[in-house]
């Protein structure tokens, strides 16, 4: 799968107006998808805005995002000419100022606009279902059956090309007014938000008793050090 390293594009809906907060480096949005395990799809049914958590995964310049093939939200979603809108968040941490005016967050977001289509022909939806699982568990695909093909029949799977998006990032410490910084009145601060992953709990009903794979470990713990 082609990857491009174009800047992000200016367009009128994916120009954010903080331009202190803006990344152009196309670079940045795709670790911050591939960091990322849930995102967020909104379609738009019956004239109301539909937003919807979802897990997914990238290959390239292209999300997938998967879900039962009788869900309204995706057929919605990949009507020709519907428009969609994907999002992730990393949230970084909490940002406690001397003014309420000022508190924040410390984040990375990503927001990609389009129209998806829908992943048709047995290969092609083999191959973006496994890149969705291996997004979210790498090595699961090749540890677990593969699926059948009344199973990939109820399941949908949408493209959405990553051209149009934006990427905006918050850092450091509060951004106080020189006035409540020089009365020193109040603290002020960030406090940091780490997420981890704890040990795998096996399921109850397995018939061996058996240690989590290697795979599953090794992963817990990368992905403790990036998730949000």
């Amino acid at each position: 799968m082609t990857t491009s390293y174009t800047p992000l594009s200016p367009t009128p809906r994916s120009t954010p107006r903080r331009r202190d907060r803006t990344r152009t480096d196309r670079r940045e949005l795709y670790r911050l998808l591939d960091d990322a395990i849930v995102g967020h799809l909104a379609v738009c049914i019956d004239g109301a805005p539909l937003v919807l958590p979802t897990i997914f995964g990238r290959n390239g310049d292209s999300v997938y995002i998967h879900g039962s093939s009788a869900a309204r939200s995706l057929r919605e979603g990949s009507a020709p000419g519907a428009a969609v809108c994907f999002t992730v968040t990393h949230l970084d941490g909490v940002v406690f100022a001397r003014a309420a005016a000022h508190h924040s967050m410390n984040f990375r977001s990503a927001v990609i606009h389009g129209h998806a289509r829908a992943v048709t022909g047995r290969e092609q939806k083999l191959a973006a279902l496994e890149t969705i699982v291996e997004h979210v568990t790498p090595g699961l695909w090749t540890h677990s059956r593969p699926p059948t093909k009344k199973e990939l029949a109820q399941t949908q799977v949408l493209e959405l090309d990553t051209s149009e998006a934006s990427v905006r990032v918050r850092q450091g410490p509060p951004a106080d007014d020189l006035a409540d910084v020089e009365a020193d009145d109040y603290w002020a601060g960030v406090v940091p938000m780490r997420p981890v992953f704890g040990p795998a709990e096996p399921s109850p009903d397995l018939r061996r008793h058996r240690a989590a794979p290697a795979y599953i470990n090794s992963w817990s713990q990368n992905k403790s050090r990036v998730i949000c």
